[in-house]
């Protein structure tokens, strides 16, 4: 079994020996190599090829969000996991943008960082429910659903389950939300995942923050 390749950037060394012991321990993957800064990074990370890079926000020479847009620029196949201590939509924004693929704190369980590097390896988004949850409880809504941005084609009441997905509501609340059944809820979001290629609810809010659907209060 080929095992995937993790590369660790993070200028705190208990940190990173933490997350080697971690992720070694697992059957399909294996550290490759690590730095504490954001400029060795992206260099070294160009040059190994990893699968997936660890990378902390808050680090010397370049930030994380720097590092990550170079690095993607360069290595566009290299999935990108932000590990940080900042539940702040601020910076998840920024990171998005830069095109890191996921988004962890480093209180976390375990679990959770080996299945979102898992995730962002598979190619999808993951996005700490944490940070989910702080962004749903800052929304602002500036636009009624009808008055939203333009979606490609998906219909009115598609967006709107779309905007609602991505606030967080469950199925259920949606369609006592919207005055339609729990069967025309999901039979809408099987439509707009489609018509958008999304696999998951965390490309879904993805979707809406980088549509600037979510702001800070």
């Amino acid at each position: 079994m080929n095992k995937l390749c993790i590369f660790l950037a993070d200028d705190h060394a208990i940190i990173r020996e933490g997350l080697k012991s971690l992720i070694n321990a697992q059957p399909d993957m294996h550290v490759v190599g690590e730095t504490d800064n954001g400029r060795t990074a992206w260099l070294e990370a160009k040059a190994l090829r990893p699968d997936v890079v660890v990378m902390d926000i808050s680090m010397p020479e370049l930030n994380g969000a720097k590092a990550t847009e170079l690095l993607k620029r360069d290595c566009p196949q290299t999935k990108v996991l932000a590990l940080t201590v900042h539940n702040d939509q601020g910076y998840l924004n920024q990171l998005l943008k830069s095109g890191a693929s996921g988004y962890v704190l480093k209180r976390a369980a375990a679990h959770e960082l080996i299945q979102a590097i898992r995730a962002v390896a598979a190619g999808d988004t993951y996005l700490d429910p944490a940070i989910v949850s702080n962004v749903v409880g800052n929304y602002v809504r500036k636009q009624s659903p009808k008055e939203g941005l333009p979606h490609g084609d998906l219909s009115e009441r598609e967006s709107e389950v779309l905007r609602l997905i991505a606030l967080g509501f469950s199925n259920k609340e949606i369609a006592a939300k919207l005055d339609i059944s729990v069967r025309t809820v999901e039979t809408y979001k099987v439509r707009l995942m489609e018509k958008l290629n999304f696999h998951s609810r965390a490309e879904i809010v993805r979707y809406a923050m980088l549509q600037g659907w979510l702001q800070d209060a």
